[in-house]
């Protein structure tokens, strides 16, 4: 695609969408963002004043969501990067099955089914490495591995990944993305993210409760993610149709205990204590390989859990980010990713 092309972005005030936004514009796209503004719609304010950004308020799950969006002087979409969703196991449980299954499942499906009929020519979807689970043998797991998924959430990431993968001869050409665990300052942060939580909670009560000591996970930079779906935007179609691939990198495999050991680094007064419980949903235990993405798409990130740990301590010790406990910098609820 070239970076003239018109590029939809559901779910783009979220903490993905909002920084996605910002460099797509800023490379030359022209993106049309749909979201229904739960957590208000503070991170697009700066994009407003360009002409190659519009934005729609809408709920994906509506069956003409997406086709609303060629209405008027736009023309339709040439890429859909579906971010839109209910993002991670503690919300999903609380909102329950139905719902879930609802914008998890059912939205992507109407989504990709409204973009097969505007003729869209990629669909880019915001999966996670949730759905390995826990890993049986320790050895990496790859886009191969078997699926074993621990939590509500990582089922409505296959149910999805399966009916996209099911549609790998449509018109429009589907890329799944397994994201890592996210990190990092994006236009609306999330603090219910392990590293940007746990700087949180370091910083403002000097203190860390541990759970799941030794759990081993899988981290990548916000801004890095920004930079994979971009690829996946621009390679050729032979390398994205109806592919899977991990986004993160070997480097961003982590324990619990080692994150813990760079936040005390710079915040060497924190007292770290352990509990030895898991309260389900969410056990991941596993290592992850991301040969494939630096393989095929050239995916080979450099900022660290380190560079992540030093802004986000920055951000609340300047005041540039206020009252990170508001609901705005969580995904506590539905519609953003």
């Amino acid at each position: 695609m070239s970076t003239q092309q018109h590029v939809l972005v559901t779910g783009g005030a979220g903490y993905i969408g909002s920084l996605l936004t910002g460099e797509l514009l800023r490379r030359g796209f022209k993106v049309t963002v749909v979201d229904d503004l739960l957590f208000g719609g503070d991170s697009l304010v700066a994009y407003f004043a360009n002409p190659d950004f519009r934005f729609i308020k809408s709920n994906v799950h509506d069956a003409r969501a997406i086709r609303n969006t060629v209405k008027g002087d736009w023309e339709k979409p040439q890429a859909i990067v579906h971010l839109a969703g209910i993002v991670g196991f503690p919300a999903c449980q609380a909102v329950g099955r139905q719902v879930a299954w609802r914008y998890n499942v059912e939205a992507t499906q109407r989504v990709f089914e409204q973009a097969v009929d505007l003729s869209v020519e990629r669909f880019v979807f915001a999966s996670s490495y949730s759905n390995y689970g826990l890993s049986t043998d320790g050895n990496k797991v790859d886009e191969s591995s078997p699926l074993n998924p621990q939590s509500l959430y990582a089922e409505t990431k296959i149910a999805s990944e399966k009916y996209l993968l099911g549609q790998s001869e449509a018109e429009c050409a589907p890329l799944i993305y397994r994201f890592a665990t996210l990190f990092g300052i994006s236009p609306r942060t999330r603090f219910d993210l392990i590293v940007n939580q746990f700087v949180l909670e370091a910083y403002t009560k000097r203190e860390l409760l541990i759970y799941q000591r030794g759990y081993s996970r899988s981290f990548v930079h916000v801004r890095e993610v920004v930079a994979g779906i971009i690829l996946g935007l621009e390679a050729p179609e032979e390398k994205i149709r109806g592919q899977v691939y991990n986004l993160g990198s070997d480097a961003g495999n982590y324990t619990k205990d080692e994150v813990v050991t760079l936040i005390l680094k710079r915040l060497p007064e924190t007292n770290v204590r352990y509990k030895d419980m898991s309260f389900g949903g969410d056990m991941r235990d596993i290592i992850v390989s991301f040969e494939k993405i630096k393989r095929e798409l050239g995916f080979d990130p450099k900022l660290t859990v380190d560079d992540g740990v030093r802004e986000v301590l920055y951000a609340l010790r300047t005041g540039l980010i206020r009252n990170p406990k508001n609901e705005r910098y969580r995904n506590a609820q539905f519609i953003v990713q």
